[in-house]
C-alpha cells in the first residue's frame, strides 16, 4: 500500500472514537497525514477546545497509526493540501456527507461509520454535568463510597 489518506479534526479530549478512526485509516493507505485545527481556527468555527492546539496536535503524531501531523488553519486549505502533500483518498466521518465532495475530483472521498455511542461532544456535556453537581454531593458521595468499601473488607 503506497496511497497516502488525509483525514481533518479537532482531536480534543482524544478518545477511542478517535483511535478507531486513525486505525481505520491505516488499514486503508500505506501513509496516514492529520490535520489538527488550530485553536484560532476552532475560534473561527465558535468552538472551544479544552487542549491546545500544540498538545493535542502531540498526542495525534504519537499515535502509531499517524504518520504526519498538519495544522488545519481554514476551511479551504483542503484542495492545496490534497496537492501538496499527493493525497489519494480523504476520508472523514459520516455526519459530514457530502460536504466534501467537492474533492471528488482530486482525491477519493470516503465517508467513514463514527465509533457508536462515543462523541467529543457527548463528552463535554457529560463533564458539564459532572462538574454542576454540587461539592458537597460528591463529597457525600465519596464518604459513601469508602464506607461501602470499608464494609467490604
Amino acid at each position: 500500500m503506497s496511497n497516502k489518506i488525509i483525514t481533518y479534526g479537532t482531536f480534543d479530549m482524544f478518545h477511542i472514537g478517535h483511535l478507531n478512526l486513525l486505525k481505520k485509516l491505516s488499514q486503508m493507505a500505506g501513509h496516514v497525514t492529520v490535520a489538527v485545527s488550530t485553536d484560532e481556527f476552532n475560534d473561527q468555527k465558535g468552538k472551544k477546545t479544552l487542549i491546545p492546539y500544540e498538545q493535542r496536535a502531540e498526542i495525534v503524531s504519537s499515535v502509531r497509526y499517524v504518520d504526519k501531523v498538519i495544522p488545519e488553519y481554514s476551511w479551504d486549505q483542503k484542495i492545496s493540501d490534497v496537492q501538496e502533500y499527493s493525497i489519494d483518498k480523504f476520508a472523514i466521518g459520516e455526519d459530514w456527507r457530502g460536504k466534501f465532495d467537492f474533492l471528488s475530483p482530486f482525491c477519493e472521498v470516503i465517508y467513514l461509520e463514527r465509533t457508536k455511542d462515543i462523541s467529543t461532544t457527548e463528552l463535554k456535556k457529560s463533564l458539564k454535568n459532572f462538574l454542576s453537581i454540587p461539592q458537597e454531593d460528591l463529597i457525600r458521595a465519596f464518604e459513601v463510597i469508602e464506607l461501602l468499601r470499608r464494609d467490604l473488607e
